[in-house]
């Protein structure tokens, strides 16, 4: 294998965008993963100026074409998922993008990269925010004090009631990789496993109903499924401010190499890793 390149928690910020994709130009990856959280803000009142209503179709499908353009026999393998500030609405036209071969959209789904497979996971554990497309209980029916539940909220796709209510990021774990033999698995993640130098939140001293926040975010059970299965690497973003905290955008469960691209200033994050050394791993802001 060799390069590949991994960003998360674009927010539809354009130059962060141009800047990835002078990166791809120069340096040819072999793999590129977007992270989730890659659309502009819903709320029009943070949309930066000069992006276009139609994110996808108006900007990054455009400048992922005339990359591809440029060096066809050259152009990546494209991986994406969606995150909790992604409105699920949008996804059609992601799926245009993957018809069209600019990309991947590998939630839910194993996708093959060379000798390795990929697989990609949206869904977070309640968080404090309204939409919930992207919203999963995580082991159980569970919420932390001051967040929100899957069953309420805002969607801009419907589910049916059960599955707002029963689904669980543990099973959809399980469902997703079965038994597959993890040793050559890269898992695209928004959400950080729990109680990791990856999901350290903002929240000390803060307190709900007088109830202490817990100041780790991630799932648990994400954070039991690599304990137990040991993927090789694992591509996280979702808790901008963790690398911040903590001094560290990675960290290691057992033999499995977890990745932040998630970052709290204006810079894009740029992790550049090769799956045959994930040990090599390394970030710039740019």
């Amino acid at each position: 294998m060799s390069l590949c390149l991994f960003v998360s928690d674009l927010h539809g910020r354009l130059e962060r965008y141009r800047k990835l994709v002078r990166a791809i130009g120069e340096e040819r990856p072999a793999g590129v993963f977007l992270g989730g959280d890659l659309l502009p803000f819903p709320l029009s009142v943070r949309r930066e100026d000069g992006a276009p209503d139609d994110f996808v179709r108006g900007f990054l499908a455009p400048l992922l074409r005339e990359l591809r353009s440029e060096g066809a026999t050259n152009y990546p393998s494209v991986f994406l998922i969606l995150g909790n500030d992604d409105p699920r609405a949008e996804e059609p036209s992601f799926l245009e993008g993957e018809s069209e071969g600019l990309w991947t959209c590998c939630h839910n789904r194993a996708c093959p990269l060379g000798a390795y497979g990929v697989y990609g996971y949206s869904f977070v554990p309640p968080t404090p925010f309204r939409l919930k497309d992207w919203e999963r209980y995580d082991v159980s029916r569970f919420v932390d004090p001051g967040c929100v539940s899957p069953e309420e909220g805002q969607r801009t796709v419907a589910i049916p009631p059960n599955e707002a209510r029963y689904a669980t990021i543990e099973k959809d774990l399980q469902s997703l990789m079965g038994e597959e033999p993890m040793q050559k698995a890269i898992l695209l993640c928004h959400t950080p496993p729990y109680r990791t130098k990856l999901d350290r939140a903002a929240l000390d001293g803060k307190k709900v109903d007088h109830v202490p926040l817990d100041v780790h975010v991630g799932s648990i059970a994400l954070r039991r499924f690599i304990e137990r299965r040991q993927p090789l690497v694992t591509l996280h973003g979702h808790v901008h401010e963790s690398a911040r905290l903590t001094g560290s955008w990675r960290d290691r469960i057992g033999r499995t190499h977890l990745l932040s691209a998630a970052h709290d200033g204006p810079e894009l994050a740029l992790v550049r890793f090769d799956p045959d050394r994930p040990e090599g791993a390394s970030r710039t802001l740019i």
